[in-house]
């Protein structure tokens, strides 16, 4: 096994690049592949669907194991269009209003929200751009604001506006989430990754256009807002998977709490069997530079070291200089802290499936003892197996999937190594394929012990035994 392919497959945690349709050709596509990328992020802030349709053929031919995500704009507030940029200074007064279909001057800053009078007060802040230029509202005239520089800096158009500790009265999805929804359902992708989830109901207006499409994509709830934080326990009753979006984040809530928020959301996440990506500005200096700083390093790593499914990188590979090594160093990290960092999480049993749970912890534990070289089961839905990877053990979880969708929405799971195979097999038919591909590939030899999570029953039953033996032995009865 060469070691492009250990840090592809055998990678504990798992890499998602934003691709744009400016650099999206195959052979690109397939060098950051085989770099470490898991999972490709289409922003739809910066697409319309025909743009996107363009990628996502071209990530399908590489190969059919990438996952892919739609990451709508969601209920956010941006500056509007400008002729140039406002050059503004401490102490400056500006208007503010809103007027979505208004361009910017140096006198008034317009923003796409029509009724931010309605919402904010005297003494909230503005944040324009990720916290670049701060304003503060000391006038409101009903159908605008008066506001107070608080920093010399530049407004550009088309940028990030957030209020902290405001709840924005906006709907949860524009026409355009909803066009894009639905260009989701009819291209089959794995993922919606909605921006600015506040609340369960943001999922489900998601959820429910999935239903009139009858698709199965699954919806990644982008916490990002101190009401997303709030309501972070129901949000994750309802959705996928979360993602830790930590620009806006910071943004919301102060950045000294981002880290312990961090921690806290992962460990409810893997607790409840939910992948969960931490996202923004990880390898940032490396959109004009080839190395990273040592702090984004550490940024990556206690990622890594935090049990998280996935690391996501934006403007690195979307628009950076340095895309392919961007994935190569975030693929490094990962390796070395998966193999040199042993996590066993205690995470409680599932009670509605607490046969498959109690046997998915036992096949764990048993081969963190014993050292087993890995372990082997199949599933249907990936349920069985986001249960195993809830534990973090050592050993690579080689899931045998029935559907290739599964395949591609276990590819952004912690630890686990997904590979489709036909319907038709009998339990030890499939063991019997599969130990003998794993061992052609070298992914262990003869003599190493191997645990096999499996079922009696047929998969629909869900596992119902544990086996631990050498590939040899295991094959030998079969």
């Amino acid at each position: 096994m060469t070691d492009n392919t250990k840090v592809q497959f055998l990678k504990k945690t798992k890499i998602i690049a934003t691709i744009s349709n400016d650099n999206c050709e195959p052979d690109f596509l397939e060098s950051l592949y085989w770099a470490g990328m898991n999972g490709v992020r289409l922003n739809t802030a910066h697409q319309t669907p025909e743009e996107a349709l363009v990628v996502i053929k071209k990530i399908r031919a590489v190969s059919d194991r990438i996952a892919i995500l739609i990451d709508t704009k969601g209920p956010e507030i941006r500056t509007t269009e400008s002729d140039g940029d406002v050059l503004v200074k401490t102490g400056d007064t500006l208007i503010v209003k809103g007027a979505k279909d208004e361009k910017m001057s140096s006198e008034c800053i317009c923003v796409s929200y029509n009724d931010i009078t309605n919402d904010v007060s005297v003494g909230n802040m503005l944040l324009i751009d990720d916290g670049e230029v701060e304003l503060e509202v000391i006038v409101n005239k009903g159908d605008h604001l008066i506001c107070e520089v608080k920093n010399d800096g530049v407004i550009k158009g088309r940028k990030s506006v957030n209020i902290p500790s405001v709840k924005i009265n906006l709907p949860s999805l524009s026409p355009k989430d909803k066009e894009f929804i639905r260009f989701a359902a009819k291209q089959d992708v794995d993922f919606i990754a909605h921006s600015f989830v506040r609340s369960k109901e943001d999922v489900l207006a998601v959820q429910k256009i999935l239903d009139e499409e009858n698709s199965p994509i699954g919806i990644i709830a982008k916490i990002e807002n101190s009401e997303g934080i709030d309501n972070f326990d129901q949000i994750l009753d309802h959705c996928y998977g979360i993602m830790v979006a930590r620009g806006d984040l910071a943004i919301e809530v102060p950045a000294e709490q981002i880290p312990l928020l961090q921690k806290g959301l992962v460990q409810k996440c893997i607790e409840r069997r939910k992948p969960v990506i931490i996202a923004t500005q990880m390898l940032q200096s490396m959109i004009d530079s080839p190395r990273p700083t040592r702090a984004e390093v550490s940024d990556v790593a206690n990622a890594c070291f935090d049990g998280t499914d996935a690391i996501m990188l934006s403007g690195e590979t979307a628009t950076g200089k340095y895309p392919l090594e961007a994935v190569q160093m975030m693929a490094k990290i990962a390796w070395e802290i998966g193999q040199g960092h042993e996590t066993f999480i205690d995470a409680p049993y599932e009670t509605s499936q607490i046969v498959t749970s109690y046997l998915a912890k036992a096949a764990i534990k048993a081969s963190l003892r014993l050292q087993t070289k890995a372990i082997v089961a199949d599933s249907i839905s990936g349920r069985t197996i986001r249960s195993m990877a809830a534990y973090r053990g050592k050993s690579p979880i080689f899931a045998q999937c029935y559907s290739r969708r599964v395949v591609r929405q276990l590819a952004l799971s912690y630890g686990i190594v997904p590979h489709f195979i036909e319907e038709d097999f009998t339990s030890h038919e499939f063991l019997k394929i599969t130990l003998s591909r794993l061992l052609k590939e070298g992914r262990f030899g003869d003599d190493d012990l191997i645990t096999v999570l499996a079922g009696h029953f047929g998969p629909e039953s869900g596992a119902s035994f544990i086996e631990i033996s050498s590939a040899r032995n295991m094959l030998k009865r079969r």
